[in-house]
């Protein structure tokens, strides 16, 4: 069986931690395994207005800064295919047809929907566009023919969603579209990790992240302000491991052989933690453990980016001949998907002798 994976992120911000344990670890994976056909990341800019749409710049100045997370991570455009949404047509006129084969009960239903739509003060006056968000997400999945679909946890109702209408297309037009199946982080804390206040995932429009490009200054400022436990005021009282985000982010991150480098009175995370529970352990000392941790990590892919920004113009291009090959597996796609709906008036011979012999007989 063909195995074709498909991912992607909205351009409205840079990339930050929660993307990157979330799932371009699981891309880099499953890139580097090179056990698939085709592989596909979308920079999915035409959904990032459907509540964006007042600030289309933000989107577009966006576009170049995800593509260069994308290539300073360690995504190869040699062996993945990065493509630009809005640039492929295919994808509009599929999320047409698709918007037929769901109600608005059910988009209104869908639990990430519902918490995007609150998340962003939709209550009142809610964008259509933005409504039909899983519809189009089904038009991206389909296009391409997607087996694979690495997503985060919160990710999981949009693609159940995507195989419901999947089901309804095949039962009424026959069997056409493929149906998806899922792939999660390893980790259950990388599956949505939350951002510094500990409050929510970690998210841009929440200003609770990390990126892939802070400095380490930046880093450290941000890892000292994350939630702990509360009750931990003194160094002698004994923490709370449950609920704390700085060993959520260490469960994550952190190895043994980060001891040695920057804390080397342990031997692993199991000692670190039983010590603070017990108490005589602060708060700081954890905090700069894990701060040497994540700029040992972002480092590197900072330094890249700086790099791969030198010469945009190859990026650009990479994202050219991406899309270009976007473009004819997604028109493919929806050449079969119009065929099987009878809309192929100029093609289809029997339709055409059919309607001669009703109108000349």
């Amino acid at each position: 069986m063909t195995k074709i994976i498909l991912t992607g992120d909205r351009p409205t911000g840079k990339l930050h931690l929660g993307h990157y344990v979330g799932s371009i670890l699981n891309r880099l994976k499953l890139q580097n395994e090179g056990n698939y056909d085709e592989m596909y990341i979308m920079i999915a800019d035409a959904q990032a207005l459907t509540d964006n749409f007042a600030n289309p710049k933000k989107v577009r100045d966006n576009v170049l800064e995800v593509a260069l997370d994308y290539l300073a991570c360690g995504i190869d455009p040699h062996k993945v295919t990065i493509f630009i949404q809005s640039e492929v047509s295919a994808l509009t006129e599929l999320t047409f047809y698709y918007m037929n084969l769901v109600t608005l009960s059910r988009l209104m239903r869908n639990p990430t929907v519902k918490t995007e739509i609150k998340l962003r003060g939709f209550e009142e006056s809610i964008p259509s566009g933005f409504l039909n968000y899983p519809v189009s997400q089904t038009a991206d999945i389909t296009a391409f023919e997607t087996t694979i679909v690495p997503v985060g946890e919160d990710q999981l109702p949009m693609l159940e969603q995507a195989k419901e209408i999947v089901h309804s297309f095949n039962r009424i037009y026959g069997d056409v579209l493929v149906e998806p199946k899922e792939v999660l982080p390893d980790s259950k804390n990388a599956r949505r990790l939350p951002g510094i206040d500990g409050k929510a995932k970690m998210s841009k429009s929440l200003g609770n992240a990390i990126y892939l490009d802070d400095s380490d200054e930046e880093i450290k400022k941000k890892v000292m302000q994350m939630y702990t436990d509360p009750n931990h005021i003194k160094v002698t009282d004994p923490g709370k491991i449950e609920g704390n985000v700085v060993f959520t982010y260490l469960d994550v991150f952190c190895k043994d052989e980060h001891f040695e480098k920057y804390l080397s009175d342990y031997h692993n995370l199991q000692e670190l933690k039983e010590h603070y529970q017990k108490g005589g352990l602060g708060d700081v000392t954890i905090k700069r453990f894990l701060c040497s941790i994540l700029c040992e990590l972002i480092g590197p892919i900072r330094d890249r980016k700086k790099e791969l920004a030198k010469d945009l113009d190859n990026v650009l291009e990479i994202l050219k001949e991406g899309t270009d090959k976007a473009n004819k597996r997604a028109n493919n796609t929806l050449k079969k998907v119009k065929e099987h709906m009878g809309l192929d008036y100029f093609t289809n011979s029997e339709f055409i002798e059919e309607m001669k012999n009703k109108y000349n007989n």
